[in-house]
């Protein structure tokens, strides 16, 4: 079985209860929205980060999924401050050291805002004087909060970042906070 479900921002991706953040609040979690037993989220993706997150009771599809050495190219779509061009992009397609590890070369792409997305709550920070921009960003790895680390290692800060698709599944026709079985 695999689950195709659209995780809002602020959800958690485990289904046990989550301890109070620093300001006391707990966040929601995949138990809240999804009441199927015996599914595991196949990866993760952030507490604040939205988007495709793919649940299965398969394992070696779980570890299909997940595993880097696999190649499975994730996309992602950022808000970025400011207006990057091409010329900025460059590094991430050839790869940037980020300290702990050098990632691999990505597709890097200027959009236009999704059509049809959702609002985000809390809404973003705004800056009168700052644009942002839309990034479509396809990596085959996925450490720890790598697509807000790559962008902000050439200037341009993550905003909000939603994980669109995972090889050939996406968020395509899902409403946010809502879940489809494929």
């Amino acid at each position: 079985m695999i689950i195709l479900f659209n995780k809002p921002f602020n959800v958690v991706c485990q289904f046990s209860p989550h301890e109070p953040s620093t300001s006391g609040s707990k966040h929601a979690t995949l138990k809240d929205f999804i009441s199927i037993p015996n599914v595991y989220a196949a990866g993760r993706l952030d507490t604040d980060s939205e988007g495709l997150l793919i649940l299965t009771d398969d394992g070696a599809l779980q570890h299909r999924l997940s595993h880097p050495k696999h190649k499975e190219f994730k996309t992602y779509w950022a808000q970025v401050e400011g207006s990057p061009n091409d010329v900025d992009l460059e590094p991430l397609r050839k790869g940037v050291d980020l300290g702990d590890f050098f990632t691999q070369p990505a597709s890097v792409n200027i959009m236009v805002e999704p059509e049809n997305l959702w609002p985000r709550d809390p809404p973003i920070r705004e800056r009168k004087t700052i644009p942002t921009s839309w990034l479509e960003i396809k990596i085959a790895e996925g450490k720890n909060r790598q697509v807000r680390r790559m962008t902000a290692k050439i200037g341009y800060p993550t905003l909000r970042l939603i994980r669109y698709a995972i090889g050939g599944y996406s968020i395509s026709g899902i409403e946010l906070g809502t879940w489809v079985k494929v």
